[in-house]
């Protein structure tokens, strides 16, 4: 079976959940982008299963990609009925929504979910009062309280990690930086958690802890002094990383440190400064720590990263609404924080003096872990 939780509180079990506390066989449904079932497969159980929704941001990114995998390998060995379905792109609140609706009518006890933003809080209240227990992966909502528990990476530690990295490794040199962000038209914690963390490790006195862009443009970092060139939205996808460095290359053709949401960003980012023969002497840094994304790190394209672990994130939401179901036992919080911390760990092959980080091959190993 699956490691449990260590930490953990006893609730009374919903109703919802009560009425269909057996566990059976497997049964594995894909949904489409478009949310339309396909046929999966029956461990033969009966109609009382335990039936668990996971919502994705988009099947676009192999980091979703593996969070679904772990789910599946998650969910055959519990024996639950899951179901998995994923945003068009990152930042689909239509779809999710969709997702959400359809979980509560199958009567699921629980939806594991990577919010896609705002607009989605209001059908996961739905689904709440409907009986259903809900886990964010990855992102805690804002508020927190708006699922019951995220299990996810301390974003803020993984921006932190690699802005320490940063400034250790430019020795006093002036920053002048390129910060790519994942949103330019929403708010979500992942985004402004990253950037504001990787500034704070840098030494960067941030304005409002909980927003891109308004920190002073010039200044000093904890090594000397710094410029940021600017923000630019991403979308998380690699051409929207070639599209950002394009635009702030055009501003400042300076740039020597790039800041970026996560590694497909990192990847445009390095093409945009590998056509205008600009990647010598970059220090492009990330979060994500993906197989391709530690790849490039060994290879050299990304300076460090920060490596998360989405498969222990699904796993252990399968696992939790499974202790739910058959216990009544609830998950708790990290201590100190207001979600279950999965862990975090700086991956380079050129370490920084004062700054804990694991080399290439170590993190190959346990990539997406």
């Amino acid at each position: 079976m699956l490691n449990r939780m260590t930490a953990r509180a006893t609730t009374s079990t919903p109703r919802s959940l009560a009425r269909r506390l057996a566990v059976g066989g497997t049964v594995l449904t894909v949904a489409a982008l478009g949310l339309a079932g396909c046929s999966g497969s029956s461990g033969g159980g009966g109609a009382d299963d335990v039936g668990v929704a996971l919502i994705v941001k988009t099947n676009s990114n192999p980091f979703f990609v593996a969070m679904q995998d772990g789910a599946k390998a998650a969910a055959e060995e519990a024996g639950v009925s899951l179901t998995l379905a994923a945003g068009k792109e990152d930042g689909d609140e239509d779809t999710q929504i969709k997702a959400i609706e359809d979980a509560i009518a199958r009567g699921d006890q629980g939806i594991l979910i990577t919010i896609n933003g705002p607009g989605v809080l209001d059908s996961i209240q739905k689904a709440r009062d409907a009986g259903l227990y809900v886990i964010a992966l990855d992102t805690p909502p804002d508020p927190a309280d708006a699922v019951d528990i995220t299990f996810a990476t301390d974003n803020r530690a993984a921006g932190e990690l690699i802005g320490q990295w940063t400034a250790a490794k430019l020795d006093g040199e002036k920053a002048t930086i390129a910060m790519l962000d994942l949103f330019d038209d929403k708010i979500v914690s992942v985004d402004f958690n990253r950037d504001q963390g990787f500034l704070e490790g840098m030494g960067i006195d941030v304005a409002d802890e909980n927003a891109n862009g308004d920190e002073a443009a010039t200044g000093t970092y904890s090594g000397g002094d710094y410029e940021i060139v600017g923000n630019e939205a991403t979308n998380g996808a690699e051409d929207g990383g070639l599209a950002a460095m394009e635009t702030l290359l055009s501003k400042n053709a300076d740039i020597n440190v790039v800041y970026t949401i996560n590694e497909p960003a990192a990847y445009g980012a390095y093409q945009a400064l590998q056509a205008a023969g600009k990647e010598s002497g970059v220090l492009i840094v990330s979060i994500d720590g993906g197989c391709a994304g530690v790849g490039q790190v060994k290879d050299g394209i990304i300076g460090a990263t920060s490596q998360q672990y989405p498969v222990k994130m699904a796993e252990l939401g399968v696992q939790a609404i499974v202790d739910l179901a058959e216990n009544g036992e609830a998950p708790e919080v990290t201590e100190g924080l207001d979600f279950f911390n999965t862990g975090v760990e700086l991956v380079t092959d050129d370490p920084a003096d004062g700054v804990e980080s694991i080399t290439t091959d170590e993190a190959s190993s346990i990539c997406w872990g």
